[in-house]
């Protein structure tokens, strides 16, 4: 990686307070297989950007090596099932594996790769005219990926999971949160959600940033174990 987050938030002031747990409630939650499992939604006081970021805890989280996924707002794939992407079905998965392991999902607003919600919409059009995810982002005036998850790393902090195996198949993931401090002793890969309508979006996920995703031959949705 470019490193480009390395000491962006490594040295913060000295004075500012640590972010801390605001509360926590338990909700049923109904994972995609039928089930209804127990989860308790942390919220946080400080984080950095001021935005409502909040963590999901399920299964035995207490282990010594929790699982966690850092999962971006995405509200066209996680609330409507947009097929643009596979955010919805990776959400939909890592809940269920979190469940099963034991561990957290961190939601972040960060929607668009950080640009929002109506931004990321502008973008799209800009693909339909045959740009990649990224380049329509640039064209838009924003960085093809302004995700910062030091946020991440504080709420990882504050709930006590410094030490963590991390599912994800995104090496930027990794690279910021071992900047930040946390330590990760495995990267998980996530299933492979590709179909025709997000082909082009996984390929320009492991041509631009280096996402480790093995693609079908065929384009027919379905989760595949990823490659290492």
């Amino acid at each position: 990686m470019d490193g480009r987050h390395d000491t962006d938030h490594k040295d913060a002031d000295a004075n500012t307070a640590p972010v801390t747990v605001r509360s926590t409630v338990v909700v049923p939650l109904v994972l995609a297989d039928g089930r209804t499992v127990e989860s308790t939604i942390y919220s946080f006081d400080g984080l950095r950007d001021g935005k409502e970021h909040f963590a999901v805890r399920l299964g035995n989280a207490s282990r010594p090596d929790p699982l966690v996924r850092l999962h971006s707002e995405c509200v066209t794939g996680d609330v409507f099932g947009s097929a643009r992407c596979d955010c919805g079905p990776q959400l939909q998965e890592a809940l269920r594996r979190v469940h099963e392991e034991g561990g957290y999902v961190l939601y972040l607003r960060q929607e668009g790769r950080g640009i929002g919600l109506f931004a990321k919409l502008d973008a799209y059009r800009l693909q339909d005219e045959g740009h990649d995810t990224y380049a329509a982002n640039a064209l838009l005036g924003h960085g093809e990926d302004e995700r910062d998850y030091g946020v991440a790393a504080d709420m990882l902090r504050a709930i006590g999971a410094e030490r963590i195996r991390l599912l994800s198949n995104n090496p930027d993931k990794h690279c910021q949160l071992s900047n930040e401090g946390i330590e990760i002793i495995a990267q998980v890969p996530t299933g492979v959600f590709a179909g025709k309508h997000n082909r082009r979006y996984l390929e320009a996920k492991v041509r631009r940033t280096g996402h480790r995703i093995s693609l079908p031959a065929a384009t027919e949705a379905g989760p595949k174990k990823s490659g290492a």
